[in-house]
């Protein structure tokens, strides 16, 4: 079964009775950082529970040391996941509603955990499910604990001294997630410093989808991806963005374009920052 599964608003609305199905609504904005927890609260899919990107989906911060979203401490992920009733033998549906890259980082994250078979992330979103005539309710979700048994797999990740071991050798392709712009240091509208990583290449993940905010074709983000990696090394490709949220969008069009999934360097720029003796660029080509 493929790692990276898409579900169109008109197939979840015919399962939304089934059983075993759970779906998490991981909708968030940087800008404010209860806004995914009002908006579920006004109004959600039948049966969604909740998901929180910086109380769920990532860890605390560590001022001058980590990014701006750490991994979350696995075992209060997995309780969290229990609680919102996963199980080993879930099908899981993730959206939020915006360009998918909340509900990307829940998906790298289950996986990280174990969980990589029917996970489905809904194309287009929130807004597809609306487009559709889905249905909304603000009713509170009741679903019994699940037993979900993730583990986490610590070789889907780097860290920054890998990177910084690796970055001039050719068995690290880093990705990197953000908008042109900001790769090349033109405009930082989040973080204190501006540029890359030296040696890294543009992908910014936007590009993933069509003007309705659903993803490329199989084939289409194959080209993508094949044209931006020609002549690197297979399995060396190594994702990052500002904190490692958006880098996870790049990850899962990765798999649907049917490359194997590659690591993720989660501390990603805002992590890389930190340090001044990490090296900066704000070249197109180091």
């Amino acid at each position: 079964m493929p790692l990276a599964q898409l579900i169109d608003a008109t197939e979840l609305a015919e399962r939304l009775s089934q059983p075993d199905l759970r779906i998490l609504d991981c909708r968030f904005s940087l800008d404010d950082a209860s806004y995914g927890q009002r908006s579920y609260a006004q109004a959600h899919i039948p049966r969604a529970m909740f998901l929180d990107l910086e109380k769920d989906l990532s860890g605390p911060v560590t001022p001058e040391r980590t990014g701006r979203h750490p991994l979350p401490d696995p075992v209060r992920l997995v309780e969290r996941l229990r609680a919102a009733g996963l199980n080993d033998d879930s099908q899981v549906v993730l959206y939020d509603d915006g360009n998918g890259a909340f509900a990307a980082r829940a998906w790298w994250l289950l996986a990280w955990l174990g969980k990589r078979d029917s996970v489905y992330l809904l194309n287009g979103g929130l807004k597809a499910w609306r487009d559709a005539n889905g249905a909304m309710t603000d009713s509170a979700t009741a679903l019994a604990s699940g037993d979900f048994s993730g583990e986490p797999d610590d070789g889907l990740v780097v860290d920054a001294f890998q990177v910084l071991e690796q970055m001039n050798r050719s068995a690290l392709t880093l990705l990197d997630a953000r908008a042109l712009p900001r790769f090349l240091g033109r405009e930082e509208p989040i973080d204190p410093v501006a540029g890359h990583i030296p040696g890294a290449l543009c992908f910014p993940f936007t590009e993933n989808m069509d003007a309705s905010g659903r993803f490329l074709s199989g084939d289409e983000l194959r080209e993508r991806f094949r044209s931006t990696l020609a002549g690197r090394p297979e399995g060396t490709t190594v994702a990052y963005c500002g904190s490692g949220v958006t880098a996870c969008h790049n990850l899962f069009a990765m798999c649907l374009a049917g490359y194997p999934l590659a690591k993720l360097y989660p501390g990603s720029w805002s992590e890389w920052i930190t340090n001044p003796v990490r090296p900066i660029s704000t070249s197109a080509t180091d």
